[in-house]
């Protein structure tokens, strides 16, 4: 059984990781250039030969079998390794400076990555950067997955921590942002309690920044705020506190960024007395995952940064 898992061919790679990427057949079948008949029948003879279920067909499409999940996991690993082996040669022939494909939550993506990105495209402004900003679930299914050289973000617990190297990197700090004229700004520095019955536009439930406001009101001897919408678009955000006194919890990375010109749009920071912020994020890789010359070189000058701030 292992010899023939060993001997797969790249299209049945390619067939198993697309079925588990898009759950249906003929979508999968597509995107592997394959008929759907085609796609089928090969899905058959590699079921039959290891003896097992891939895929289960289900109203909301197929769902692979726990062998299936083994198997899409590493197909989409070699996958992602032969697309990488593609790229690495291109560029090696062409000239081009490389891809890099890195992704961070806000604060870290702002306050490190993105001043490094400019840095180094200074430098080489033919290499090809993408950068991905989103919470540190996807941000690690991204990795897992091999779209993603490297994240900033913080580990879920729902994933294996074996399976990705972990290098700690720095807290964040959580700052207070409301409209100009707001009339806590009179009171400044305030305390968390005195915000208690004020309007909050807060991250989803379990995103750090609402659970470091969730807690310093605990600590506080009170409840959650009672007021609050929720959302974590940006543009959101501002239109929210523009014509409102609602008070807006961000990393400091974000908030420095928002009151810069041109961007700053009559906001105000509103001063604590006391320190709010979150576990630290880490810099998180894939283990046995190769990443470009341009990813390690980028990978380096944000440790350094980080190392220096």
């Amino acid at each position: 059984m292992s010899e023939l898992l060993r001997n797969l061919r790249p299209a049945q790679i390619r067939l198993i990781a697309a079925i588990s990427e898009h759950g249906q057949l003929q979508v999968a079948a597509t995107s592997c250039r394959m008929t759907q008949p085609g796609a089928s029948r090969m899905l058959g003879e590699l079921e039959r030969a290891i003896g097992a279920r891939l895929f289960q067909r289900t109203p909301k499409g197929m769902e692979p079998t726990p062998t299936g999940a083994l198997l899409a996991q590493h197909a989409r690993r070699i996958e992602h390794d032969l697309r990488r082996m593609a790229e690495d040669f291109d560029d090696l022939h062409s000239g081009l400076g490389g891809t890099v494909r890195v992704g961070a939550v806000t604060g870290p993506a702002l306050g490190q990555l993105v001043p490094q990105v400019q840095r180094l495209k200074a430098v080489s402004s033919s290499m090809d950067i993408s950068i991905e900003v989103a919470p540190s679930v996807a941000l690690v299914q991204a990795l897992e997955r091999g779209e993603l050289d490297f994240a900033l973000a913080r580990l879920p617990p729902q994933f294996d921590e074996r399976d990705f190297i972990l290098e700690p990197a720095r807290d964040e700090i959580v700052q207070l942002l409301v409209r100009d004229g707001h009339p806590m700004l009179g009171h400044s520095p305030v305390a968390i309690a005195d915000l208690h019955a004020t309007r909050w536009i807060l991250q989803q439930r379990g995103a750090p920044i609402r659970a470091a406001i969730e807690t310093a009101f605990h600590d506080e001897g009170m409840t959650a705020p009672p007021d609050v919408i929720t959302t974590s678009s940006l543009l959101a955000i501002i239109a929210l506190l523009k014509d409102s006194d609602a008070v807006a919890p961000m990393s400091q990375e974000v908030i420095d960024l928002m009151l810069e010109p041109p961007v700053s749009a009559d906001l105000r920071r509103l001063q604590l007395n006391r320190l709010l912020t979150v576990e630290p994020y880490l810099i998180i890789q894939a283990r046995g995952r190769h990443i470009s010359k341009a990813a390690e070189r980028l990978l380096g000058m944000v440790q350094d940064s980080i190392r220096h701030f």
